[in-house]
């Protein structure tokens, strides 16, 4: 287990909480004291067999003590974003941890992909990543805690993706925005890094999409486990990378990752090969 860094009075803004990766992290951050910014599309699952909704979340981090503050969100919409942070930094105060999580996804070639989809992914993937970077970009630089921009995204590693070009294209995007704001807030110690799981994540997505089987899958705390370990760092020396979970939790003294698996054994690094196809566990 990784040691959790005391978050107390620090502010998260994440996005997409409603459920899955987003929610654990908003819950994660919670546990150490992190107040939180719960943003999403959902607000009401009660006509649907999709249970989760940003209220939710936001209610089940106000059990561990912080403040949190839930904010409808479609990130994909400039005025929308600029007026969610107005209105999260007038509610809860200085945010010093902004988590682009967010994402849409479809695996298909680039002949069955639709055009729409491929416009979705982009807008939600790239463009949602890029308006809210941007939007905080002015507040991350004053803020007196340490500041971080963090990013659920893979490393770039590839020049081509058969089969899933456009999901790939509009993921290795969120991380190129990010890996280069690492550089151009340089000067203001702010923690600019994008961070990947290595297998695939139990999450709706996974089960809806049917990327494997529960032998292939590890459970959102390993990504939550990961930021964690991120916002244990420096973020003026800590900026900059694209990590894999795996990778940095075995840096930070991890050596059984048994408590992440839904069965037995590890699952195949899946997630990292979809972005990487030679990519070679290290550990």
């Amino acid at each position: 287990m990784i040691e959790t860094p005391d978050l107390s009075g620090q502010t998260a803004f994440i996005t997409g909480t409603t459920r899955g990766i987003g929610k654990a992290l908003a819950l994660e951050l919670a546990e150490a004291g992190c107040n939180v910014v719960s943003t999403g599309k959902t607000v009401d699952d009660s006509d649907t067999d999709l249970e989760g909704t940003i209220h939710k979340t936001a209610e089940e981090c106000a059990e561990k003590g912080v403040d949190t503050h839930a904010i409808q969100l479609n990130v994909r919409d400039e005025d929308a974003v600029e007026a969610a942070v107005e209105e999260a930094i007038a509610e809860l105060g200085e945010i010093n941890i902004v988590i682009n999580n967010a994402s849409a996804i479809q695996m298909a070639n680039v002949e069955q992909m639709p055009a729409n989809r491929y416009d979705l992914m982009n807008e939600v993937n790239v463009r949602g990543t890029y308006l809210v970077s941007r939007a905080f970009l002015d507040h991350l630089k004053e803020v007196e805690e340490d500041a971080w921009l963090l990013t659920n995204a893979p490393p770039v590693e590839i020049d081509r993706s058969p089969g899933k070009a456009a999901y790939s294209w509009s993921k290795m995007g969120m991380s190129f925005i990010t890996l280069s704001l690492a550089q151009e807030l340089g000067g203001y110690d702010i923690g600019c890094n994008s961070f990947w799981p290595v297998t695939a994540i139990d999450t709706r997505a996974t089960r809806y999409f049917g990327m494997g089987t529960e032998d292939d899958w590890r459970t959102p705390q390993i990504v939550a486990d990961t930021v964690m370990e991120i916002l244990s760092r420096d973020p003026a020396e800590f900026t900059g990378n694209a990590v894999y979970d795996e990778e940095l939790l075995a840096e930070a003294g991890v050596t059984d990752f048994s408590e992440y698996n839904l069965t037995e054994g590890d699952p195949a690094p899946m997630s990292a090969q979809m972005f990487d196809p030679d990519y070679e566990r290290s550990i």
